[in-house]
């Protein structure tokens, strides 16, 4: 069966199925598993955006990577695997890395029936990309812009060199062009919008932009203090509340909507609160989807083999993948005292509750555990 046979009898993602969400696998095994193992495939990239959950690990040259052999054989060992997912940097920076990791891993994933996904800029070549296309489930990419001018302000921040807006320019425009022509190609282009001080006033135009892409989806997160984001300034929660209903209501209702680590929970008390999660809950074409990162989810760096449950959390390894199985490391994560802190479930609201971010941002005094939910 060539590739697009396979991906003729996989289950289409949609607002129905998201295989990347815990919520699926915590029903069905009634605890949270490893299901979703995500890849660090190079810190390489040509930008440096301010907001990017990586960029203290971002590098100008890097090694050699850990053998794509002993990265199978410890996939092979993951009971539950659903999804697979590669991220950088910049993941297609080097042509050599598309060939010899992205597409082999992404090979493995149709074979085996697990779903796919690469968080890209899609500013390169267009051809790196369509060399993924037979084997890959999702194109995911970061889109926060209303024009050059923003890409061209936010995009460079920490290149510590000047780049010129010319040059921002034409990167920009390759962007939307690979977009609309990997969209209209087939592929399930899912553009990522953060919710923060430079894009919540102008979260509808960016909306409207990412609809002229042919993207199939849209995801909106917040953005929690990280990495090169540590200092920026810090929405409240009426500023996000106002940014999502100014979304809804502006939105493209045929176009699949993905909110994540939102900071609003069925338990919460505020009538504000409970409006919202009502409001997404009954919105057509509409999810909210649980954070894998500390619910399904380990971040492989294929550099050292480190095993994390977050690619950006100031968490340290929890071990390494050259003497522990993934299953044994998520296990332990199961056990350690952080994920006790979050760990909460409400299956009525089909809520896994806050993320380590989420609850360090809002609710560093709210017992999670002792809530429930009003909505």
């Amino acid at each position: 069966m060539n590739p697009n046979e396979r991906a003729a009898v996989l289950q289409p993602l949609s607002p129905e199925y998201d295989p990347w969400d815990p919520i699926r696998s915590l029903r069905r095994l009634g605890r949270h598993v490893l299901t979703s193992v995500e890849f660090t495939v190079t810190n390489l990239c040509n930008m440096r955006c301010e907001h990017c959950a990586v960029g203290d690990a971002l590098t100008m040259s890097e090694g050699v990577r850990v053998p794509l052999a002993d990265v199978l054989k410890r996939l092979d060992e993951v009971e539950h695997l659903e999804t697979i997912s590669i991220t950088g940097g910049e993941p297609s920076y080097q042509l050599k890395t598309v060939k010899d990791y992205i597409v082999p891993l992404l090979r493995y994933a149709r074979d085996r029936g697990v779903r796919t996904q690469i968080n890209s800029n899609v500013t390169l070549d267009l051809s790196r990309y369509e060399m993924m296309a037979p084997y890959l489930d999702v194109m995911h990419i970061s889109f926060n812009y209303t024009g050059a001018d923003d890409f061209h302000q936010v995009g460079f921040v920490h290149s510590g060199h000047s780049v010129g807006r010319e040059v921002a320019a034409g990167m920009y425009e390759r962007m939307m062009n690979n977009a609309l022509a990997l969209s209209r190609g087939g592929m399930f282009v899912s553009a990522e919008s953060m919710i923060n001080f430079r894009t919540h006033e102008k979260i509808a135009d960016i909306h409207r932009l990412i609809g002229e892409m042919g993207c199939k989806r849209h995801e909106v997160h917040p953005m929690y203090p990280s990495a090169f984001a540590a200092n920026l300034p810090q929405l409240s929660l009426e500023e996000i509340r106002a940014a999502i209903h100014r979304l809804l209501d502006s939105r493209d209702k045929n176009m699949w909507m993905l909110f994540g680590t939102l900071p609003f929970f069925a338990c919460g008390a505020a009538e504000a609160d409970q409006e919202i999660v009502r409001r997404l809950r009954h919105e057509p074409n509409v999810t909210v989807r649980n954070d894998p990162d500390g619910r399904n989810r380990l971040n492989v760096n294929l550099f050292s083999g480190d095993l994390f449950v977050t690619d950006f959390a100031d968490l340290s390894a929890l071990g390494n993948m050259a003497a522990d199985s993934f299953d044994a490391v998520f296990e332990a994560w199961l056990r350690h005292p952080l994920n006790r802190k979050v760990d909460c479930h409400c299956d009525a609201a089909a809520c896994c509750g806050p993320n380590l971010l989420v609850a360090d941002a809002y609710y560093r005094d709210v017992d999670f555990k002792q809530r429930q939910a009003v909505v």
